[in-house]
């Protein structure tokens, strides 16, 4: 049994968080990008390109500044098991449309990765 008052404080704050959130005409984005940096298919993604070594960038049709971003190793098509690898993704500095993507070895050295892109926007 909670304590006494901790319901009416969860109540509170659940109400008093209108403002956060997705607003409704949130849309969700997605990617899928080879290792060589080719966008091979997604929603609202524009184009994809691989700016070096482990390194991406991923523009979508719409500004992605307040989104949020989940990125995941894994191959661009159906057959077989991406190799095992990092990834980071974050806000495009001075691109308000893009996504920058990075992605390493299980070692954490920079390396060419598939990668699948969520953004929430």
């Amino acid at each position: 049994m909670p304590e006494e008052g901790v319901t009416d404080r969860a109540d509170a704050e659940q109400t008093s968080c209108a403002g956060a959130g997705m607003p409704l005409t949130a849309r969700v984005l997605f990617a899928v990008v080879n290792a060589q940096g080719v966008l091979v298919r997604g929603l609202g993604a524009a184009t994809a390109n691989r700016l070096g070594t482990g390194m991406y960038q991923v523009v979508f049709d719409q500004d992605v500044t307040g989104a949020s971003c989940v990125g995941t190793v894994g191959l661009a098509g159906s057959n077989g098991l991406a190799p095992a690898g990092q990834i980071t993704v974050a806000g495009r500095t001075g691109i308000p449309n893009a996504i920058f993507v990075t992605t390493h070895d299980s070692a954490g050295v920079s390396a060419d990765r598939p990668f699948h892109l969520a953004v929430h926007a």
